[in-house]
């Protein structure tokens, strides 16, 4: 079983910083795109930033562009967002994602985390 678990939600002052947290655990192989998305209230899911496997290749939404800066961890398996500049309209719930293969052979397969809510209010 694969598990993607997300910490450092909370609440935040307008202007502040945040840092989330993703690790993987379980039975992978190996990692490959691994990212974060969100989900306001009454709004679709949106991508939010991703990153691949070594890191050199970085995309971010346009309205978090300069503020929110994605990172990962390879050792850990895990993968982190560092919200700078926080405003009202970043409140949501915050996904964690990874493109994944359980075995050398099987297919990369998509895993979500469980989300963690982010709220920005003063």
């Amino acid at each position: 079983q694969v598990q993607l678990v997300e910490s450092g939600g909370g609440l935040v002052q307008p202007g502040g910083s945040q840092t989330l947290s993703c690790a993987a655990s379980g039975s992978i192989f190996s990692i490959n795109t691994m990212g974060w998305y969100r989900q306001a209230p009454g709004k679709q899911r949106e991508l939010v930033a991703t990153i691949t496997t070594g890191g050199s290749l970085t995309n971010y939404a346009d309205s978090v562009k300069g503020r929110f800066t994605i990172s990962r961890d390879n050792a850990k398996n895990t993968v982190y967002l560092q919200m700078n500049s926080l405003k009202p309209e970043d409140t949501a719930v915050y996904y964690c994602h990874a493109l994944l293969q359980v075995r050398r052979l099987s297919p990369v397969m998509v895993y979500w985390g469980q989300g963690t809510q982010v709220t920005i209010s003063s």
